[in-house]
């Protein structure tokens, strides 16, 4: 899913945290110059520095002072400083004449605090901006970015990238008519327009910008395919309107684009969804260390071999990362997998499902026909099994609720629509899990399910599908 860029005072959030500091910083500077002691100790002065700091935070969200506040220069920054200043000490001045408190605090404490917030913001504010413009964001965090651009323009556009602070890494490029070169600027092109939209489904690719005539009957089928994929479009200055996907007005390296996706996350969103995998990511790692303590063991004894078990799988838009799991199926399962794929339920092979899978610990056919099971069979049937995948959650691969993972194989054999599934991070459960997964053998209607998440997707959602998940363990149904 498409993470948009914070707008209005959300954008510069860090600006204002500072601001609020320095404002408590100069109110308690100030009292201690008057008085030598801590304004906070003092009962009078205690309610002051509460009133300062909340007429400071409405400001800041009601009338949005860091508005290109990374564009000031010098000049423009401290009389942008001096306005901001006067409203928050004028306001707080006028609270306390209203309220006919103004005869208990010392005017000099006031005047401090006003000439101290004044420079320590200013001085702030500089060297805040001088931090982030000198700060380089290393590759491994940028998403990656495929670029679609015709020759005549593909030199600006890739130099305006450079030239700005970007969280994007170009890592191939797409060009609109055929030319010698096999790379501009040091970026490889890495397939012909006509065969992009099969490139991008088989490669990590978190986004696409184009820069190229909508009019080309090609670049709307790549933005089609894009779409269908429920990868973000990052298209240059004109206008798309495309049912079934929204639209966000943007700076991408340097250009005006808008942005074509089925579903975004405000950062908000993002942060708080984060802030829930991480809680309950420690919980359940927890919970899967005294899990593997205990069925460990057992596992060991009934197959010789590792407890845990990592499997390579697809993440979000293709990024390749390790599953961990607790091991239920003997050590050479993979191996036997192409054997018993005339036995898979789903019958397009985009999945692997059997009524009774021989390569489980424990199961076995006895000479009279009884099906007879043991540990694995109890570890997958009580989802245990699935619990190490709280520690891929902490790193981030994951998130608690998302889409299930695909194999390498099965991604491969992927259509447009399928890869819509990794538009986001995959999930511990999702919407098709608590949907009953082990009735659903129909991968198209899988698709679907993750597709409903992802056009969807808000927090209540999340907090829906995790409630639900906690029904489906106690009553073990839909258990893979």
């Amino acid at each position: 899913m498409y993470k948009k860029n914070a707008q209005g005072w959300m954008k510069h959030f860090d600006f204002s945290v500072l601001d609020v500091i320095c404002l408590q910083i100069a109110f308690l500077l100030g009292y201690a110059i008057r008085h030598q002691g801590f304004a906070y100790s003092a009962q009078l002065y205690r309610g002051l520095g509460i009133v300062l700091a909340l007429i400071d935070a409405v400001a800041l969200v009601a009338l949005n002072p860091m508005h290109n506040v990374l564009k000031r220069g010098y000049l423009l920054e401290f009389i942008a400083t001096c306005r901001h200043v006067l409203v928050v000490i004028g306001s707080a001045t006028l609270f306390l004449f209203l309220m006919k408190y103004g005869e208990d605090y010392s005017r000099l404490v006031i005047l401090y605090t006003t000439v101290i917030y004044l420079l320590l913001s200013y001085l702030t504010r500089i060297l805040w901006k001088q931090h982030i413009n000198s700060r380089q964001v290393p590759d491994s965090r940028k998403d990656t970015l495929l670029a679609v651009l015709d020759p005549s323009s593909a030199e600006l556009m890739l130099s305006r990238f450079k030239q700005n602070t970007e969280n994007y890494k170009i890592v191939g490029i797409v060009l609109n008519r055929d030319i010698p070169e096999t790379e501009i600027e040091g970026i490889p092109v890495v397939a012909k327009l006509e065969d992009a939209s099969d490139y991008i489904c088989q490669k990590w690719i978190d986004a696409v910008f184009i820069d190229c005539p909508a009019t080309d009957p090609r670049i709307r089928k790549l933005m089609d395919d894009c779409r269908q994929m429920a990868l973000p479009v990052h298209y240059h200055v004109p206008s798309i309107t495309e049912e079934g996907s929204k639209q966000i007005v943007e700076k991408v390296g340097g250009s005006t684009v808008i942005t074509t996706t089925v579903n975004y996350a405000t950062p908000s969103q993002t942060f708080f969804k984060r802030c829930v995998d991480i809680v309950g990511g420690l919980v359940g790692s927890l919970a899967a260390l005294l899990i593997m303590a205990i069925i460990g063991p057992m596992i060991k004894k009934a197959s010789p071999g590792p407890i845990l078990f990592k499997q390579e799988r697809i993440g979000k838009n293709g990024k390749h990362f390790k599953l961990l799991k607790i091991r239920s199926m003997y050590v050479n399962a993979d191996e036997k997998k192409q054997e018993l794929m005339e036995q898979n339920r789903v019958k397009d092979g985009m999945m692997f499902k059997m009524d009774f899978d021989p390569r489980i610990i424990g199961n076995e056919i006895l000479p009279d026909g009884t099906k007879k099971t043991g540990i694995g069979e109890f570890i997958r049937r009580t989802s245990l099994d699935e619990f190490p995948q709280f520690f891929n959650v902490l790193k981030g691969d994951m998130s608690l609720v998302g889409t299930r993972p695909p194999t390498v194989d099965e991604w491969e054999k992927y259509e447009y629509h399928h890869r819509a599934r990794l538009a986001i991070k995959p999930g511990i459960t999702g919407l098709w899990q608590v949907s009953g997964r082990s009735e659903i053998t129909d991968f198209e209607e899988v698709v679907k399910l993750d597709t409903k998440y992802i056009t969807e997707w808000h927090l209540g959602l999340d907090l829906r599908i995790l409630v639900k998940t906690i029904g489906v363990l106690f009553s073990h149904r839909g258990a893979m």
